[in-house]
C-alpha cells in the first residue's frame, strides 16, 4: 500500500542522530522526525519522548525524493489510540492465522497485504467470509473464522467535553431539556456549564461517527433553545 502525506502510521524508533529521530515505518521503510516535530514547546531531553525500539504513532507531513518526513506532535490522542489498538488486534489476528496455517502463514499474509492490512482484511471477512475461502482451504478458513468470531469484541470508547450554558431566565430548564434528549451516550456534569460525553461502538470509526452525530444533535437543539454550545476538545 502506497503511503501518502497525512497518513497516520505506526513506527519503531531505530536511532537518534543529533536532534533527528530515525524510525522504521511498519512495513514501509524508513522515515525521520526533526526536533520541532517531536513535541510542542521546548524539549529538554529527547529521550523523554523517543527511545530506540519504542513504538510510536506518527503523521506523514512530507514525502519527497524518497524521503519521508514525520511528525509525532501532530498526532491526536484519538489517532494514537486507534492505531495502537489496531496494531494489538492485528498481532492477535496474525497468531490465529499462524496457529491454523502453520508454514503457509507468511505467504498468505503477504498476498493479503498487497491490497490492505491484515486488520482491514479480517474486519472485512467478518462480514464477508467468502473472501477468506477464496484464498485458503475451506476447512482452514472455517477454523480461522470460528476462532475470530469467538473472540470477545472489545468496544471502542470515544469521549469529549463541551460547554452548554444559557443567560435566559429559564436557562437551567432549557439545558435539562437538551440533555434529556440525548440517547445512547453517557453525560457527566463537570462544572459551571461544562460536561463530558462518552459513547461506544464496535470500532473507533463507528464510535467517532456516533459521537459526532450526537454532538450535532445537541448543537441543533441548543440553537432552538437559545443556549450556547461549544465543543472544548475536538
Amino acid at each position: 500500500m502506497e503511503l501518502e502525506e497525512g497518513d497516520i502510521v505506526l513506527c519503531t524508533v531505530d536511532r537518534i542522530f543529533g536532534t533527528v529521530v530515525f524510525v522504521n515505518i511498519e512495513n514501509d521503510g524508513e522515515g525521520s522526525i526533526i526536533l520541532s516535530e517531536i513535541a510542542p514547546g521546548r524539549i529538554r531531553n529527547l529521550r523523554d519522548y523517543v527511545v530506540p525500539k519504542k513504538k510510536i504513532v506518527c503523521k506523514i507531513i512530507r514525502i519527497k525524493d524518497g524521503q519521508i518526513n514525520l511528525s509525532l506532535r501532530r498526532v491526536t490522542q484519538k489517532e494514537q489510540k486507534e492505531v495502537l489498538e489496531k496494531y494489538k488486534q492485528e498481532k492477535s489476528y496474525f497468531n490465529i492465522f499462524k496457529t491454523t496455517l502453520k508454514e503457509k502463514t507468511d505467504k498468505i499474509i503477504e498476498e493479503i497485504k498487497k491490497d490492505q492490512t491484515l486488520y482491514e482484511f479480517v474486519e472485512e471477512i467478518k462480514e464477508n467470509p467468502k473472501k477468506l475461502k477464496e484464498i485458503i482451504d475451506k476447512t482452514e478458513a472455517e477454523k480461522i473464522l470460528e476462532i475470530i468470531n469467538s473472540q470477545k469484541s472489545k468496544k471502542a470508547i470515544v469521549k469529549k467535553t463541551f460547554n452548554l450554558t444559557s443567560a435566559e431566565p429559564e436557562g437551567i430548564n432549557q439545558i435539562k431539556k437538551i440533555l434529556s434528549q440525548i440517547k445512547d451516550a453517557e453525560i457527566k456534569y463537570i462544572s459551571a456549564g461544562k460536561y463530558s460525553i462518552k459513547t461506544e461502538a464496535e470500532n473507533m470509526k463507528k464510535a467517532d461517527n456516533k459521537l459526532k452525530e450526537i454532538l450535532s444533535g445537541i448543537e441543533a437543539n441548543s440553537k432552538k433553545e437559545k443556549t450556547d454550545f461549544k465543543i472544548i476538545d475536538r
